[in-house]
């Protein structure tokens, strides 16, 4: 009974300086309250970002994150299902007034944002105040939101004729790459087609030599002597045959294996053929290359122009 007395004294001699702030929980039966001597909630605000009213949200589980707010489109619903999609730990969400009653969710967010509110999370709330009365608070608050609001209209307004003059521009660039390139062409083609039939030349060279070779070997063995005397001759061959394709694995690092021995051949004879025409190779690599990059830079914007995608 001491005890009781004593509190009872407490709590009808409030401590001066204290300011109490009151809170209810979501639709209590019987119309229990909660006090609190803390200031508006610090996981819970609102500001402004690029123009639009952003409400900063620290879950229970420390993940704080940001929610974007249309006033004149987004209604409290809204913002309920997205704050419980966001966080799985939170399993029930309402807004509530300042004096705790329940806030439709089909009220829009302008008329909550006028005054102070409650946003109950898993039965705890947390005080929220207020940015200040008007039809909307769709404006501008600072400098860096002024510069990008400018940026965006500016972009809105101008980025469909910048598109379409760098789309001109990258035409008259291919045209021009492709001009320069036509000469150069016709003089590769044909080196291209003298090194293609020197390359294949040399291989049916190959293959009439190891022909020969072979017909020469039985010719000895079967005719002038006997094979006793030819066994050692064709392993020696066989040995130096092993030798050159070493040889040639130790030079060029390459396996002997007859399409690379092509292509290598291929190109031994296009580079020589170039050096005695004076053919820049590299001169024509570069066009080449920015020719390639000029036909990505087109269709890249092509598909701009035709998805009205931002281009960066």
């Amino acid at each position: 009974m001491f005890v009781w007395r004593l509190l009872s004294r407490l709590s009808c001699s409030p401590v001066r300086g204290l300011r109490i702030y009151k809170f209810r929980t979501v639709w209590p039966p019987g119309g229990i309250y909660h006090y609190s001597s803390q200031p508006p909630s610090k996981d819970v605000w609102v500001h402004y970002r690029f123009g639009r009213p952003v409400l900063s949200l620290r879950f229970p589980s420390g993940q704080q994150s940001h929610f974007t707010l249309t006033p004149m489109l987004t209604t409290v619903g809204d913002l309920l299902r997205d704050v419980m999609s966001k966080d799985a730990g939170v399993t029930a969400a309402a807004l509530l007034t300042a004096a705790g009653h329940k806030i439709s969710s089909c009220t829009l967010m302008e008329t909550v944002l006028d005054k102070d509110f409650q946003l109950v999370i898993n039965n705890v709330a947390h005080r929220v105040c207020a940015l200040g009365q008007g039809p909307s608070h769709e404006h501008v608050l600072g400098l860096d939101d002024m510069k990008h609001l400018v940026h965006l209209l500016h972009t809105a307004l101008t980025l469909p004729q910048h598109l379409h003059i760098k789309h001109s521009e990258l035409l008259r660039r291919q045209e021009e790459l492709c001009c320069q390139l036509q000469s150069l062409e016709e003089v590769r083609v044909q080196m291209a087609k003298e090194a293609e039939t020197k390359a294949l030349v040399l291989g049916w060279v190959g293959l009439a030599y190891l022909s020969l070779q072979g017909g020469f070997l039985g010719y000895l063995t079967w005719y002038v002597f006997a094979w006793d005397i030819m066994e050692p001759i064709t392993y020696f061959i066989s040995c130096t045959t092993s030798m050159i394709f070493f040889a040639y694995y130790i030079l060029t690092r390459q396996d002997f294996v007859f399409p690379q021995v092509r292509d290598r051949q291929f190109l031994n004879f296009f580079y020589s053929k170039a050096l005695r025409q004076k053919f820049d190779v590299q001169k024509y690599n570069k066009l080449k290359d920015e020719l390639a990059k000029v036909e990505g830079e087109l269709r890249r914007l092509r598909s701009i122009i035709k998805l009205q995608l931002p281009a960066h």
